[in-house]
């Protein structure tokens, strides 16, 4: 019997042997195997997305949190006490969950009128609930395939079941997980969210501003009410820690209209003659 190497399995007699390293499990979970186990978690996703002849991604992130309009309805007609406060914000953040959907439904079905090789744009999530959901929700439903970036945590993060099912990836770390979100994004889309999405709106923030990237990407920020009071871009520029011409970085929308209509014009102007991506 062949085993996922190709090589057939040697067989094996009564009296103990040495394990092959690449199966000797302990080895691999050794801190002397992280530079395998982090290289597997590049060329593992590097060859299913060249199988899927994906050449780049369109990524939405936000939080995990936020529900289905018909879901945060429900809870709503059941909450009671201090529990309906909370319901009437989930209704409220809902919206949110809903545009997500439409945006990356309108997007899907735009990339599968293009007439170039390989499948252009295709919608990437964290693979988990919430806003990720909803994007590969609405991928889904315009029949395209798209793909979850999964990672390991102890609570929220489980797969949704939108995701293409051979496009859905876990991880161990989380920095080769937020590589392959950038390297193969030509647009970001980021809805409101907690400390992950602040994290990864930062840190793409970061790599643009110091032109650490080869690429140039757009970035629509979603939700200017959410935003305007959980980050005040502009006080930074007030207080001289970063420049006035940062804050084209970002395109701030709340209509799925104008996010669908920028997102298009430059992906059209800037990525659609060139696949894939390189840090």
């Amino acid at each position: 019997m062949a085993n996922r190497s190709g090589r057939r399995k040697r067989a094996r007699p009564n009296r103990a042997e040495p394990a092959l390293a690449y199966e000797d499990e302990g080895f691999l979970d050794s801190p002397d195997a992280r530079p395998i186990r982090i290289l597997a978690e590049y060329l593992e996703p590097q060859a299913r997305f060249q199988d899927f002849q994906v050449d780049d991604t369109v990524v939405f992130f936000g939080s995990a949190r936020l529900v289905a309009r018909d879901v945060a309805e429900n809870r709503l007609k059941r909450a009671k006490g201090p529990d309906k406060r909370a319901a009437m914000r989930d209704l409220a953040m809902s919206r949110y969950y809903e545009d997500a959907r439409a945006l990356a439904r309108r997007l899907t079905e735009w990339s599968k009128t293009l007439k170039v090789g390989g499948r252009r744009f295709i919608v990437c999530t964290g693979g988990g609930p919430g806003i990720m959901e909803a994007a590969n929700r609405g991928a889904s439903e315009a029949k395209g395939i798209n793909a979850g970036l999964n990672v390991e945590l102890p609570h929220e993060q489980t797969d949704n079941p939108y995701i293409t099912r051979e496009l859905n990836f876990e991880f161990h770390y989380f920095f080769m997980r937020k590589f392959w979100f950038v390297y193969l994004a030509k647009a970001i889309v980021i809805f409101p969210g907690g400390f992950g999405t602040l994290d990864e709106l930062f840190e793409l923030l970061t790599l643009l501003q110091t032109r650490k990237l080869s690429k140039s990407i757009p970035i629509v920020l979603y939700g200017g009410d959410f935003w305007s009071k959980v980050v005040d871009l502009e006080a930074l520029v007030k207080h001289g820690t970063i420049d006035a011409e940062d804050l084209h970085l970002l395109f701030r929308t709340d209509s799925v209209d104008e996010a669908f209509a920028y997102l298009t014009r430059e992906l059209t102007a800037r990525a659609l003659k060139e696949p894939g991506g390189r840090l």
